[in-house]
């Protein structure tokens, strides 16, 4: 890969000898970067809560200093030497080790694994693909595992936690186009004319569940669940699945910890499903941007997304550290 770039900006994290992260824009080059089999000219990038922990340092996300952040990219293929991609393609690449311990999106070219890269599906421009981003594929890929679990509209009401999130917002929206009855539950009573707009067709408030009165089994009422913050929450939606009942465990925003019983699992036959997007491979990815492409594209992408210049990056990550982020952050890494 012989490809000829002038020095260009990249957003670096670094960790000093008293273990401090800072980040700032840095000029780097094609030679600095990892190696990969695909060189990509950086189109947009997304940020995700993850990105913004990873760049203040406020969780312990990257694996490897300095690393440029970045989760997410999309772009344009410059040089390949591997043949299923070649020059002029637009393509996607998301999650595996891209930003946290493999320079990532936050620079103005990337070079990727081969393996990591996925081809841009008909349907879905560059900006589109960062809309959705690592948190549109997780959403979709909990959607599908559902799917392939039973899951129907006609099985009943479907439960978002953690709705108004970029993830959360993500699923009513792909849920609702798909003909669910959804039920949004926040603890942001103020967004409810937002999710309302996605598609939810009921708001349910956070403060109304007191997990000191959660039961083994309650009142079975949903048939399906995405549950983004794990903790009391996740332990709640489960005592209150139906018969057969799939939950898509998503998210930790509340808790790693889950206290909870057996008997939804051997006395109502619910499934609790895992969902790794980070490392999910083919044919899978790809199947599931197919999707994203169609079915599961959401019908108000744009209404829940901003843009960001890249030169504005650094002073969106706190914005996500004290939950006032909505929707999603799409970066305009291109002039």
């Amino acid at each position: 890969m012989s490809t000829s770039v002038p020095p260009f900006k990249a957003y670096v994290i670094r960790q000093d000898e008293n273990r401090k992260v800072s980040a700032a824009m840095e000029p780097l080059s094609v030679d600095g970067l990892d190696a990969g089999e695909v060189l990509i000219k950086v189109a947009y990038s997304s940020v995700n809560y993850k990105d913004a922990l990873a760049a203040t340092g406020a969780g312990k996300i990257i694996r490897r200093f300095p690393c440029v952040g970045g989760i997410d990219l999309s772009g344009t293929v410059v040089d390949s030497s591997d043949p299923r991609f070649k020059a002029g393609d637009p393509v996607i690449a998301t999650s595996y080790d891209i930003g946290v311990a493999h320079h990532g999106g936050y620079a103005e070219y990337a070079r990727i694994p081969a393996g990591w890269v996925v081809p841009l599906p008909d349907g879905l421009s560059l900006f589109d693909a960062m809309a959705l981003g690592t948190a549109g594929f997780t959403a979709a890929l909990g959607i599908v595992r559902m799917e392939d679990n039973g899951l129907r509209p006609e099985n009943g009401p479907v439960i978002v936690t953690g709705a108004s999130g970029g993830v959360g917002g993500l699923a009513i929206d792909m849920l609702a186009g798909l003909g669910y009855h959804v039920v949004a539950l926040t603890g942001k009573p103020q967004e409810e004319e937002y999710l309302r707009s996605l598609g939810a067709a009921e708001l349910r408030l956070r403060d109304t569940i007191d997990p000191a009165t959660t039961r083994p089994l309650d009142v079975g009422l949903w048939a399906g669940a995405v549950d983004n913050v794990g903790g009391d929450i996740l332990a709640w939606v489960l005592s209150t699945m139906k018969q057969a009942g799939t939950v898509a465990s998503i998210g930790n925003a509340q808790s790693i910890k889950l206290n909870t019983t057996v008997f939804p699992f051997i006395l109502r036959g619910v499934s609790l499903l895992g969902v790794d997007s980070g490392y999910m491979g083919e044919p899978t990815r790809s199947k599931v941007w197919a999707r994203l492409a169609s079915d599961l594209k959401p019908r108000h992408l744009a209404a829940m997304t901003r843009t960001v210049p890249f030169a504005e990056l650094p002073g969106v990550f706190h914005d996500f550290i004290e939950g006032r982020v909505k929707g999603r952050t799409v970066i305009a890494v291109k002039d």
